[in-house]
């Protein structure tokens, strides 16, 4: 399987199991997407369910195509103003609304991106036909070095930058970031940080409030907040997401997206969503709890560990690449599928990605990894 033929995202079990010859309704553990154990709320259910129970009229109307109480909400959770916010169809589509922006203002113009990272930009660029300079990320530590980083720019007028980065959990700092708006500020290079898992970054006595990039919008126009509440509400097949950036911005980057982008529904859910004050709490205890806990358990196995300020933990096998690739179909015949790493620049499958689950999906993770390096399925 070449690393075009890997799937390109977590979730997807079957083209792994046919791989790896397993049944293709084989039970497993998906500890491949990263998403919040603890959602969707509760209550969701039930919401939908209220506003269906009147037939079709929930669904016959057109939504508000400015989706004001939507951006209202996202405004006031954010605090920055609702001019400032665009409701996007899950975090993708901020993506690419980001990369069909700059191709209308800098036609073929190169973009940046920050290796190794999510799929979704590189792809956004090829649909807009815009040529890509990989910015990598050296192991072990992965660090990010805002002068390094705008040397190599070369002509690009767009860096994307994933915070926390989503292979590696990794957090750049807002200092860093802050530099690095003040150098490409002088070159005229927007800059783009997707900041889909930043509602996991708590767990950490509220240090994160801290790191939050959302005070810089008002001070550097040039740069653009994506955001997604599928992963923190674990709604991925609802698609919510949103970006923020100055108003003239937003203005242009809406000019980019369909009419009614976002469904009436989804629409709806947002402000209701923003208010469940006991999920975030939740969310944040279980952060606590079990962030450092995985991570303890999967550093007594043995393996190499990034710290990590996500949902996820990027490991691998100290054997190596081929030892760790080994894992793979390990914890597959375990009934536990992992994130591959062949599709990410510079990792190369010698890594595997690991969702962080509740306390008992983390428990099975663990055991099956247990499992599968006391029988030596991994061994160089």
């Amino acid at each position: 399987m070449s690393s075009q033929e890997w799937p390109l995202h977590g979730g997807q079990p079957a083209p792994l199991l046919t791989r790896f010859g397993l049944a293709d309704d084989m039970p497993l553990l998906d500890a491949s997407a990263n998403l919040n154990p603890l959602g969707p709320p509760a209550w969701l259910p039930g919401w939908l369910a209220a506003r269906l129970q009147g037939g079709a009229e929930a669904l016959a109307r057109y939504p508000d195509p400015d989706y004001r109480d939507a951006r209202a909400a996202i405004a006031a959770e954010d605090g920055v103003a609702p001019e400032g916010v665009l409701l996007t169809n899950g975090g993708a589509e901020a993506i690419t609304l980001a990369a069909a922006l700059h191709a209308r203002e800098h036609p073929g113009t190169p973009v940046a991106i920050v290796e190794p990272t999510f799929a979704e930009y590189a792809r956004a660029c090829a649909a807009h036909g815009l040529p890509v300079i990989h910015l990598g990320l050296e192991p072990p530590d992965f660090r990010f070095d805002p002068e390094a980083m705008v040397d190599a720019l070369g002509e690009a007028r767009l860096i994307f930058l994933c915070r926390p980065n989503n292979p590696t959990g990794t957090l750049v700092s807002r200092a860093r970031v802050e530099r690095l708006l003040e150098l490409t500020a002088e070159r005229g290079c927007r800059v783009v940080v997707d900041e889909a898992f930043i509602d996991f970054v708590g767990g950490d006595g509220g240090q994160a409030a801290n790191e939050a990039l959302t005070p810089l919008l008002s001070r550097f126009e040039h740069l653009i907040l994506l955001r997604s509440l599928t992963k923190r509400f674990t709604l991925p097949g609802l698609r919510l997401g949103y970006l923020l950036a100055a108003r003239e911005t937003v203005c242009d980057a809406g000019a980019c997206q369909p009419a009614w982008s976002v469904n009436g529904l989804a629409a709806a859910l947002v402000a209701p969503l923003l208010a469940d004050r006991e999920f975030a709490e939740r969310t944040e205890a279980w952060l606590v709890t079990e962030r450092p806990r995985l991570q303890t358990g999967l550093a007594a196995l043995g393996l190499e560990v990034m710290p990590s300020r996500a949902n996820f933990f990027l490991v691998r096998h100290p054997g190596g690449r081929e030892a760790t690739r080994r894992l793979l179909p390990a914890l597959l015949r375990r009934g536990v599928l992992v994130r591959h790493t062949e599709s990410f620049m510079g990792l190369d499958g010698g890594w595997l990605r690991l969702a962080l689950g509740d306390a008992a999906s983390n428990k099975r993770l663990l055991s099956a990894l247990a499992g599968a390096l006391e029988a030596g399925e991994g061994a160089p």
